[in-house]
């Protein structure tokens, strides 16, 4: 007798497994038009069945116990939003062992061990999904898998954490301190308690490395990703940024230039010209540059109830539809490239250098000498009195395209002028003209 209904096991009832269960009950008949089946909730996986919660639940749906709905013959699909790698990776792989699909929002799980999972959804002919793990509601790896899956994707540029945007664009538009910013930021619950994870860039990383992965068809290893956070990002530095044309934003970037791959999440400097230099608040995007399609960019809410759960219940679609086709397991394309990493001598920007010198003559030919001796070339210089009694100035400079190995050798011989007291600042920079 042909199926008229597919089960679903919920693995976490939070912020968004809450969301999926709403988007579940009131799409419903938008649901079964889409794809035919009756989407039905089984058992939902919670730490406290007699918890008080903000939604109507059938009592009979919750369990304490995660192998009631691992090992229940009726569920045909897990939604994992529990969160942690573990024991969550044992759970999903005992899943997909008994041969149900799996859809997630687990970038730390997705980041550090997508490779197995996927190596065993493809053993058991299963599906494994996991849009919401990276841009919240934006369907950005999707549109990689499917829409872009003709084309050679060459460089990805992404903000992709809402809560360094948050606070990088208050202090860009308000002139405040990080210190002070973020505490308003925890205030607002767009912070977390301990903000290390956001704030140092390793919740950026991990989804940067996600998208390295689908976008470059590479196995990229998260310990790969080179990142630096915003804790150090100053009112001055986004001050003269703006002065220059630039505006700050913790940035995801991922490159990939005849197979030598370079992903890394830093403060950059981005001409304000550039559709991410406008993209402030809590939003996410991710910006992408095609050999065929050009530039594309996919914006949208990155966190958030309904926008995470959209994602996550869409996924659900595609795989009930692949469910009625007997297609499952099948639209995986598991990394087929070398993974090749840039060197030092091979990775290149544009550079903001923002040096406190001596306020004497001559200084600033003996650093257009030392830019020239490690061959840099300067595309903007601004010099500022420091406006105290210790007759010091600051140098603002913008470089050319330069090599990062070049780069340290400046800043190694920048160690060794007597009139240089500090550099104060260095960051990445992009947009504006490349020459």
């Amino acid at each position: 007798m042909e199926k008229k209904q597919v089960k679903v096991g919920l693995m976490g009832l939070g912020t968004v497994g809450t969301g999926v269960l709403r988007i579940l009950e009131g799409h419903q008949s938008d649901l079964f038009k889409q794809t035919g089946l009756e989407i039905v909730v089984e058992k939902i996986l919670v730490q406290d069945t007699s918890k008080e919660r903000n939604i109507r639940i059938n009592p009979e749906w919750l369990t304490t116990d995660p192998y009631a709905v691992l090992r229940n013959p009726n569920i045909d699909i897990i939604i994992e939003v529990m969160g942690r790698t573990h024991p969550t990776k044992e759970y999903i792989l005992e899943a997909l062992e008994n041969g149900k699909h799996v859809v997630t929002a687990n970038k730390d799980l997705v980041a550090m061990h997508g490779a197995e999972i996927l190596s065993k959804a493809e053993e058991k002919g299963c599906d494994v999904f996991y849009e919401a793990s990276v841009g919240g509601g934006i369907p950005i790896l999707r549109a990689l898998v499917e829409g872009l899956s003709s084309d050679r994707i060459h460089k990805m540029m992404g903000i992709v954490n809402g809560t360094t945007n948050y606070i990088l664009t208050k202090m860009s538009k308000e002139g405040a301190p990080y210190e002070k910013v973020l505490k308003e930021a925890q205030e607002l619950g767009y912070a977390e308690a301990d903000p290390t994870s956001d704030v140092e860039g390793l919740d950026a990383a991990r989804k940067m490395a996600i998208l390295s992965t689908l976008g470059f068809h590479v196995n990229y290893h998260l310990a790969d990703v080179q990142v630096r956070g915003i804790s150090k990002v100053t009112a001055e530095d986004i001050h003269y940024g703006k002065k220059l044309g630039y505006e700050i934003k913790l940035l995801g970037i991922a490159q990939n230039d005849d197979g030598c791959i370079e992903v890394s999440v830093q403060p950059t400097m981005i001409h304000h010209t550039h559709p991410l230099a406008s993209v402030n608040g809590v939003f996410n995007a991710v910006y992408v540059y095609g050999e065929a399609v050009g530039e594309t960019m996919f914006y949208g809410p990155g966190a958030g109830e309904l926008p995470t759960a959209t994602a996550i219940t869409s996924d659900l679609v595609t795989v009930v539809k692949n469910m009625k086709l007997g297609v499952n397991g099948r639209g995986m394309v598991a990394p087929y490239r070398e993974t090749i990493l840039k060197t030092s001598e091979q990775i290149e920007s544009k550079f903001f250098l923002r040096l406190i010198v001596s306020d004497q003559r001559g200084v600033l030919a003996e650093i257009t000498s030392l830019l020239a001796n490690s061959d840099i070339s300067i595309e903007q210089i601004m010099q500022q009195p420091c406006g105290d009694a210790t007759k010091q100035a600051e140098i603002i400079i913008i470089t050319h395209m330069a090599t990062k190995a070049n780069m340290e050798k400046l800043l190694r011989d920048f160690s060794h002028l007597k009139s240089i007291n500090e550099v104060k600042s260095l960051y990445r920079v992009e947009g504006g003209e490349e020459k």
